[in-house]
């Protein structure tokens, strides 16, 4: 779990609170991704989160301490600022290298039903070769969308930042993915690229066999008003 945003755009608009921990149907973003990721049988949790925030980072301490909710969390986590979540990605990596893993942002709000058939598929998925199991949406609400090209069996083609052939589906943020894409991973860092996006796409420059899973909606909570979409979606 990528928590190492500075949330700026939601503390410009009166968000006191750093993001991780705005509250969505009354439970904090990074408490319900840390409760759905252990009610799924999660063999360990890793999250970055910045050493800007030590609310955060103590937080994330106290958990691995004294668990989440009565039970106990197999949580690992890094306190460091980085340029991008790509960097992040990066700076967690050497923690993923062994199992397939499920990538995600603190701020990635979905219906926690629909999650459980995406890790039943990713699993199916990787079972069969392919290196990875995007998570999609038609729900389009994004400041920036990343558009997926996929074919009738959701394979994916490219990703792209202008909607140029009619593509219906977005990139919803929830990367399902083997360790062989980590060596793509380090070689963006090493070119000196960053953005989550950039490493979508050179996967496919890489050969890469990626296949899509759509979600009904996926929301981020990039501002205040995202706050009560997120809560309307969840009810």
């Amino acid at each position: 779990m990528i928590a190492a945003g500075e949330g700026s755009r939601l503390s410009q608009e009166g968000i006191r609170e750093p993001k991780p921990f705005v509250r969505v149907c009354g439970e904090s973003l990074i408490d319900r991704l840390l409760r759905i990721f252990l009610r799924h049988d999660a063999e360990e949790i890793v999250v970055i989160c910045n050493d800007r925030t030590p609310l955060v980072s103590e937080h994330l301490k106290n958990i691995q301490r004294d668990g989440l909710n009565g039970g106990r969390i197999p949580l690992q986590f890094v306190v460091k600022s980085t340029p991008s979540s790509m960097h992040s990605f990066y700076e967690i990596s050497e923690y993923l290298e062994e199992e397939p893993f499920i990538l995600t942002t603190v701020d990635t709000v979905f219906r926690e039903e629909e999650f459980e058939g995406y890790l039943k598929k990713f699993r199916i998925s990787v079972s069969e070769g392919f290196d990875g199991l995007m998570g999609v949406t038609d729900y389009i609400d994004d400041e920036c969308p990343l558009y997926v090209d996929l074919d009738k069996e959701l394979n994916i083609w490219g990703f792209h930042d202008e909607n140029l052939s009619g593509y219906r589906y977005v990139s919803g943020g929830i990367y399902g993915l083997t360790p062989a894409t980590l060596r793509v991973l380090r070689d963006c860092i090493c070119r000196g690229e960053s953005r989550m996006r950039n490493f979508q796409r050179a996967l496919i420059g890489h050969g890469m066999k990626l296949r899509a899973y759509p979600f009904s909606k996926v929301l981020d909570i990039d501002h205040a008003s995202d706050i009560k979409k997120a809560e309307e979606f969840l009810r």
